[in-house]
């Protein structure tokens, strides 16, 4: 169902990693609401061709999908990326940073090769892509929006996975750094913090209810979010209905940042 008022049909959209989970989810909204979406991957064509025909199936106000294969932390193939999607599309209105992958290691033992990696994709392909944006809009004077999947542990720490909680951290602040920089020129930037999530990251647990229940008791809500649920975030914020926000993270994780443990007074 439609909420935008067809805000975003006809809009120019790159979603990153959106071959799966909610990137997937969110190119498929766009799509419904008659947007034209190019869709990133990085590694899987078949999963990023099932995302084009599922943008298909959804469609009912128009536009078209591409499919455009880019590692985010490869300056060049971020490049090449966006020079692929403005030949085809004409111009851009929203990108979606949705890249974003983790590595479980205790900290003292993390490999550097692993924490870079991280960093790369999470953190300066997210940049890559917010300057590529940006240089466009500024060329053509006109105004855009950038959205970043970042995550409740941009705030909440997360022991074991070091370089994903840094790099949504320095995702925050990047945020706020451009949505400031670039809103004179009516370019807005701002964050989606997902929770739990039902997506293939977080298989480890999904699909074992024992250990599904485990992660659902600590959420204020009681259950795991849909990559739906974050999809409709991003298309809210990406629409004219939210066009005096900038610079904002908008968590949507069911209570997980409102300290759950605290529900019973313990400490007073």
């Amino acid at each position: 169902m439609s909420t935008t008022h067809d805000s975003l049909k006809g809009k120019n959209v790159i979603v990153t990693g959106a071959s799966t989970g909610i990137g997937r989810a969110t190119a498929i909204r766009f799509a419904a609401e008659g947007a034209n979406v190019a869709i990133n991957y990085s590694r899987s064509a078949k999963e990023a061709e099932d995302t084009q025909r599922m943008c298909q199936a959804a469609r009912t106000k128009g536009g078209k999908e591409i499919v455009i294969q880019a590692d985010v932390a490869d300056e060049a193939q971020v490049k090449a990326m966006f020079a692929a999607t403005l030949t085809e599309f004409g111009g851009l209105d929203v990108l979606i940073n949705n890249s974003g992958i983790q590595k479980e290691a205790p900290s003292h033992e993390l490999e550097m090769a692993d924490f870079d990696r991280v960093i790369g994709v999470n953190l300066r392909g997210a940049f890559l892509c917010a300057r590529e944006a940006l240089r466009h809009f500024v060329a053509n004077n006109r105004p855009g929006v950038i959205l970043n999947n970042s995550s409740v542990h941009e705030i909440i720490p997360k022991p074991g996975y070091v370089s994903y909680s840094i790099s949504k951290g320095g995702l925050e602040n990047m945020t706020r750094t451009l949505a400031l920089e670039y809103a004179g020129r009516r370019i807005r930037v701002n964050s989606v913090s997902p929770g739990a999530i039902v997506t293939p990251i977080n298989n480890s647990w999904i699909n074992d209810p024992a250990a599904r229940a485990g992660v659902e008791s600590h959420i204020p809500m009681g259950r795991a979010g849909s990559a739906e649920e974050m999809a409709a975030v991003f298309a809210f914020l990406a629409s004219d209905e939210a066009s005096y926000i900038t610079g904002q993270t908008l968590f949507a994780c069911g209570g997980l940042t409102l300290f759950p443990e605290f529900r019973e007074n313990w400490a007073s």
